[in-house]
């Protein structure tokens, strides 16, 4: 499976936020960007080939994705058109590297481990959707009939649900979608979504809802949603207590996998409590703590 971000967009919304760099790499709480955030997710849950769609900031994309040094083979085609077209028309130049099952996302979204989880695992084509939310008067909603999502738009309100531009799609249905996209941009039609050639031809793409509830999936196309996201992203707090002398593997993996579900706090105990149970510890308290403060991830 590869995974598709589309990140051609010039993000003018928000302001100065996106004046020397695209709008995905935003930092958000937690010492991370929208796309640092999304790249690692990708890696931990064991893809390996992303497409990702450019625009204004071509290089800039590169040599930011370059730095992070996960391993990731990312191929990045360029939109020359950026300024003058929707991302149908990113997709329909990076299609050549697309004949595969495809895990769809906007470079501007934000979701936890365990909505890509869900998705990822889903035995159908399926996209992000919540039953819990109210519908959005300017964001995708998906109408779903009979058990399958027929229409994807800003436009829709009745049978529809609250969406996210979050996707599973088998290569079976992708290819049904990827020949409309086709389509559209031959006939000259590159100013509308994506999904304006979805919504053609999903009697043979069938998608199906995945409902993620309440769960962290949300796009950031303003300061405003930026600001909202860090309060959700900082309204967890997350603790751990370690007597540990030294850090091994299975200690740094639990912390990253700790620390990636909110505000990470480690309480390190005393050298009197370490003993009451055990030896006392090689390391002092004070070096223990300060070994402890300095992994990143740990707040």
């Amino acid at each position: 499976m590869k995974a598709l971000i589309l990140n051609s967009g010039l993000g003018s919304r928000m302001g100065d936020l996106t004046r020397q760099h695209p709008k995905c790499m935003t930092a958000i709480h937690g010492g991370e960007t929208i796309l640092s955030r999304q790249l690692r997710q990708l890696s931990d849950a064991g893809i390996r080939q992303v497409v990702m769609t450019t625009g204004a900031f071509d290089q800039v994309l590169r040599d930011y994705c370059s730095s992070l040094a996960l391993p990731l083979d990312i191929t990045f085609v360029m939109n020359p058109r950026y300024s003058e077209t929707n991302y149908i028309y990113s997709i329909y130049c990076a299609r050549e590297h697309l004949a595969d099952d495809i895990l769809l996302m906007h470079g501007d979204l934000v979701f936890e481990d365990a909505v890509l989880a869900d998705v990822m695992a889903a035995p159908h084509s399926c996209m992000a959707v919540s039953s819990t939310l109210p519908l959005p008067e300017k964001d995708f909603k998906a109408v779903v009939e009979d058990g399958h999502i027929t229409r994807v738009g800003i436009e829709f309100f009745d049978h529809a649900m609250a969406a996210q531009p979050l996707y599973k799609l088998c290569k079976e249905d992708w290819l049904q979608w990827l020949d409309a996209i086709a389509r559209f941009v031959d006939e000259g039609t590159v100013k509308v979504y994506a999904e304006n050639a979805f919504n053609q031809v999903s009697d043979a793409c069938r998608i199906l809802p995945l409902d993620v509830l309440d769960s962290l999936c949300g796009e950031i196309d303003t300061p405003a949603d930026l600001e909202a996201m860090n309060a959700r992203l900082d309204s967890k707090t997350v603790y751990m207590c370690f007597s540990a002398d030294m850090i091994h593997s299975g200690h740094v993996a639990i912390i990253r996998k700790a620390a990636r579900l909110g505000r990470l706090v480690i309480g390190v105990l005393s050298d009197e409590a370490v003993a009451s149970f055990k030896r006392f510890p090689l390391m002092p308290y004070e070096e223990r703590r300060s070994l402890f403060a300095s992994l990143a991830g740990v707040d």
